[in-house]
């Protein structure tokens, strides 16, 4: 087997296609991601064009903004996965976009998962300590903390600026893939750096790149809730339902994606010899295009879940983000804040 092996974005092996279920799960992963696409340019499209053009810039604009620039531009790569996916892990656009694209993917998908955390804590800020926001939550002091989430997406992706790079295999077939054959000499070397390296990069990954963010996702909402319930502000079940199904929405998509990554390292070596573990290839298409697809649902949350849907579809659809966007003067006005006047994006959105 090459040493120089295919790991696409989750660390595992070139996809399996040796059954019905196989190719079954392919077609159905191409169907998804090509949804995502049309969804995600459309939508985040929109989000971009409302937020950075036709609101005034507060704090919930910059964060949804830039939300909408990661998802937006991660969707607009889908097109190259998606050849990449239908021509069985073959990469026939060259050795200068097998780098970028990849490049743009893993900063835009770990900057849109690391974003989300950002806003669910603004959120769980404006809800616990609404005067303390007052006084400091600023326009000036969100520009520089979006900061921070673009960085550490830069940080993760730098093994794809230092070792992806196109492989041509014998056959003749081109794959997008990380190498490493001017860092080792014999084969055992080369076995040897991968295992290292993709096992180090795939703990890393699921670490800092999920379980964080999910973990800083999951206290701000824990702690939002404990406040509704304590102060009794809140008198339907309705923001219940709409915070279950916003945190529920980022963990199924995220979920299998990272699972299957974390079980693809700590079994890789058995991977690479044993074909009892070439299920977790089988998994790969299905929860990575899981896990795209989270990058089109923002802007369909801000549009039906931001006030009821009937009224949603009567307005036009900009003037419905518009609303959704908004920056509430009243959300953070001491203890008398009522968490149904707060604006949507607090009360509805915040992964």
């Amino acid at each position: 087997m090459e040493t120089n092996s295919s790991t696409h974005l989750n660390g595992s092996e070139v996809v399996v296609y040796d059954s019905t279920i196989s190719r079954v799960l392919w077609i159905l992963s191409m169907v998804v991601v090509s949804i995502t696409f049309f969804l995600g340019v459309l939508g985040n499209g929109l989000v971009i064009w409302v937020a950075g053009f036709r609101m005034p810039h507060t704090v919930t604009t910059i964060c949804y903004l830039n939300l909408a620039l990661a998802d937006f531009s991660f969707t607009a790569t889908l097109p190259f996965l998606l050849v990449e996916m239908a021509m069985k892990g073959k990469w026939p656009f060259g050795w200068f976009l097998c780098k970028l694209v990849h490049i743009v993917v893993d900063i835009n998908l770990f900057g849109s998962v690391f974003l989300i955390a950002v806003i669910a804590l603004d959120r769980c800020i404006c809800v616990l300590h609404p005067v303390w926001a007052q006084n400091h939550r600023t326009v000036s002091l969100a520009r520089k903390v979006v900061v921070g989430p673009w960085i550490i997406a830069l940080i993760l992706t730098l093994p794809i600026f230092i070792f992806m790079t196109t492989v041509r295999v014998p056959g003749g077939y081109v794959y997008c893939t990380f190498n490493f054959a001017s860092w080792a000499k014999t084969d055992v070397e080369k076995l040897n750096a991968v295992i290292t390296f993709l096992t180090t990069r795939g703990i890393i990954r699921f670490i800092i790149g999920f379980s964080m963010p999910l973990s800083i996702i999951a206290i701000c909402y824990g702690l939002i809730t404990t406040k509704i319930h304590k102060k009794a502000i809140v008198r339907s079940s309705r923001p219940f339902r709409v915070l279950t199904a916003v945190v529920a929405s980022f963990f199924i998509c995220w979920f299998p994606f990272q699972l299957v990554a974390l079980l693809g390292t700590v079994w890789l070596k058995e991977m690479l010899f044993s074909a009892d573990y070439k299920i977790l290839d089988r998994l790969v298409n299905p929860t990575s295009s899981l896990a795209f697809f989270n990058s089109c649902i923002n802007p369909i949350l801000y549009v039906f879940m931001g006030q009821d849907f009937q009224e949603r579809l009567i307005h036009s659809l900009s003037s419905s983000l518009e609303r959704a966007l908004s920056e509430n003067s009243g959300q953070i006005s001491g203890a008398h804040t009522n968490l149904a006047s707060l604006p949507a994006d607090i009360e509805m959105k915040a992964i």
